[in-house]
């Protein structure tokens, strides 16, 4: 039994106790259940196995007694003179464990304990980790142990203390569904944490828990791991023609990073030095906001930091307000435009060159011809001043009284005829009448008429007068165009699957004019309610069905298209059956067989009480060849999305020998030897006693 003294594994990493090491552990990680089919692989050796190790424990001890005994007995012959015949065999033995034969018993038993074990280890890919917040970070390793223990259980823990206990850190609620950790049978190791966050930076070490209770080791030092941010550390504001840097900073050292900047979230082409990005000759079109990011982690974004760019105005500019054609009496309003920062400090208007106005705007009310001209605005803030160019104002006459009328006047019901008829007055006379509906243009001329009139010919209607200077739109006239119901539909609230037990409203919508008098459901040809709702609290399986609603107005009624409703439940009525009956023979093989009903249709999943996870995923769960290791109670789980239902146990057992019959062999083998071996030397002792008689007196009577 190793004590619990440190240990230099071969990648230095001393391996302590912690008193988080008492104890017995069992469990599995997600993902991972098939580490506990290590004790049901022992029970699966061939007999033969347990006979030879009993045999050959045997022969180890029967061997060593004999070199024993046969080290006692020269021993004695040669300084039992002047000693009791008990003195005599005590002091043969004592001299025989001082002895180099003592050397060689020794060396024999460290051997034999030597061939079951190697030396405790845990080697980390890496000691330390910095890794950027938010990102996933893998801790890989390997380790060895004696070769006669069987690891049980691995695990990791945080920050170990000497005799200080700790729980499993991943099961508090900060790691929750962010770690993963995997061993193989090679004695590979890892560790996968998610979302890595600041107060996640602690030392990581890997634990071995092992069949004996005081073989379980941890590797320290373990993985220290470093979360960062990504900062960008810039300049707040710089000046056009200035050089500027950007630098990408972190708190630790990430492995190999390769920097990648951002703009306005757009990735740069620009080349990077490390992780500083280099702006020549700042211009304004370098303003923005700058993030930057790690290669391979680019979706890990720095804080943005903000750019700005001092430089004079340009792109100055003159909008117009309305725009369009100027008609002679109305409001002019100019607007001047320009980029700059800081933002321009003042605005000088000039017609043609005479200054006309100051500030952003210039407004012109109750505009006259003699306001044509050029207009330009000068823009200046600290840095410079620059003008705008001309903008030309040509004040026109157009269209005016422009108005719309229908014939016949009244009610328009669908199906009968209707013009339009458009006036107007302008200077010159109007060429041109252009109709619309709302914004598109529907026809020309003076009238515009619709035959057959129908309900999607609804709406406002205006006509465009038009002159050689200008144009003008009529006021708009609205159409109401009655018809009976149509479109008619059903929707359902709320909407998605529908499980039994919940709640549900239907809802009627038509397009009528006049809107709909009442409204009539149906479930397939029979009435089940009136009014625009209809409701069904605790819906159940029976409730499925087709759902349609009739609208009806003074004009006539119309139905809506079907809705089917379908219900989903839970699974119901589970049972378990096996095949054949009867009595189950060794070697035979079985079904097990689980039925249930459910809407969706169930899945299921078979169980043994006390095994592995999950043995099946079928209705059907078949033992092919069946053993001892298959015996057991089982039962099944049926589930589907809303819903799991577990059924009763069945047993499934066979009349046959157990393992601990072969483990009996071997030990009565064993005792027999044994026996035989202390016959043969009884059978000799007189002899040996005789001689060792002889040999005395001829010592001590030399006549």
């Amino acid at each position: 039994m190793l004590k619990a003294e440190a240990v230099l594994s071969s990648s230095s990493n001393v391996m302590l106790p912690f008193a988080e090491d008492s104890g017995s552990y069992s469990c599995a990680g997600r993902g991972y259940q098939h580490l506990n089919s290590t004790a049901q692989n022992f029970r699966r050796y061939s007999t033969l196995l347990y006979v030879a190790v009993g045999v050959g424990l045997c022969g180890i001890s029967a061997f060593l007694a004999v070199v024993f005994w046969r080290s006692v007995a020269h021993r004695a012959s040669h300084q039992w003179k002047g000693h009791t015949t008990a003195e005599k065999i005590y002091t043969g033995i004592a001299e025989a464990l001082k002895s180099s034969d003592r050397m060689a018993l020794l060396m024999a038993l460290l051997m034999i304990v030597g061939a079951f074990g190697t030396e405790w280890s845990v080697k980390y890919n890496q000691q330390e980790i910095c890794a950027l917040n938010g990102s996933t970070v893998f801790m890989n390793g390997t380790f060895t142990h004696p070769e006669h223990l069987t690891v049980k259980q691995t695990s990791w823990i945080i920050d170990p203390v000497m005799g200080v206990k700790k729980d499993d850190p991943f099961e508090e609620p900060d790691f929750s569904g962010r770690v993963e950790s995997f061993t193989d049978e090679q004695k590979h190791f890892s560790l996968k944490l998610s979302d890595v966050m600041k107060k996640d930076e602690h030392q990581f070490c890997f634990r071995i828990i092992t069949n004996y209770d005081k073989e379980r080791w941890t590797g320290v030092p373990g993985v220290q791991l470093r979360v960062t941010e990504l900062l960008v550390e810039a300049p707040e504001e710089v000046t056009e023609g200035q050089t500027a840097d950007l630098t990408c900073k972190t708190t630790c050292n990430l492995t190999d990073p390769t920097f990648i900047w951002y703009k306005n979230l757009r990735p740069l082409t620009t080349k990077t030095i490390n992780n500083q990005l280099h702006l020549q000759t700042v211009s304004s079109e370098d303003a923005g906001s700058y993030i930057c990011a790690v290669g391979g982690s680019q979706h890990l974004l720095s804080t943005a930091h903000s750019l700005r760019v001092r430089y004079p105005p340009k792109n100055v500019s003159v909008s117009i307000s309305p725009s369009g054609e100027i008609v002679e009496g109305s409001s002019l309003t100019l607007t001047c435009s320009s980029d700059a920062n800081p933002p321009e400090k003042n605005n000088t208007w000039f017609k043609g060159s005479t200054p006309v106005g100051e500030g952003k705007t210039y407004s012109i009310p109750n505009i006259r011809s003699e306001d044509s001209g050029e207009y330009t605005c000068q823009s200046r803030n600290d840095l410079g001043e620059r003008r705008s160019t001309a903008l030309q104002i040509n004040v026109l006459y157009p269209p005016k009284s422009v108005s719309v009328s229908i014939s016949p006047s009244g009610e328009i019901v669908e199906g009968r005829s209707v013009t339009l008829i458009c006036s107007s007055d302008g200077n010159p006379p109007v060429k041109i009448y252009t109709w619309f509906k709302g914004s598109t243009p529907v026809g020309e001329g003076k009238t515009y008429n619709i035959p057959n009139i129908r309900s999607e010919h609804s709406g406002e209607y205006t006509c465009q007068s038009q002159n050689d200077h200008g144009q003008r739109r009529s006021t708009a006239v609205h159409l109401n165009v009655l018809y009976p119901p149509k479109r008619v539909s059903v929707s359902i609230s709320p909407s998605g699957e529908i499980v039994e037990g919940s709640s549900v409203t239907l809802t009627c919508s038509s397009d009528g004019n006049p809107p709909k008098k009442n409204t009539t459901w149906f479930k397939g040809s029979t009435p089940v309610g009136e009014g625009k709702t209809y409701s069904i609290p605790n819906i159940r399986s029976e409730d499925s069905g087709e759902y349609t609603c009739q609208s009806r107005n003074d004009l006539g009624e119309r139905r809506s298209t079907a809705l089917q409703i379908n219900v989903l439940y839970p699974p119901k009525n589970i049972s378990v059956s096996i095949s054949p009956s009867g009595e189950i023979v060794k070697g035979s093989s079985v079904t097990l067989t689980c039925s249930s009903d459910g809407n969706p249709p169930v899945n299921y999943n078979w169980f043994k009480e006390g095994g592995p996870p999950a043995v099946g995923s079928a209705q059907n769960h078949s033992i092919i060849n069946i053993t001892a290791d298959h015996t057991g109670l089982y039962y099944c789980v049926a589930h589907n999305d809303h819903g799991a239902l577990s059924s009763a146990g069945v047993p499934v057992s066979f009349k046959g020998y157990p393992v601990i019959l072969y483990v009996a062999l071997g030990v009565g083998l064993c005792f027999i030897f044994l026996v035989v071996l202390t016959a043969v030397f009884w059978r000799f002792r007189g002899s040996i006693t005789e001689a060792i008689t002889i040999h005395f007196k001829s010592s001590t009577n030399p006549e």
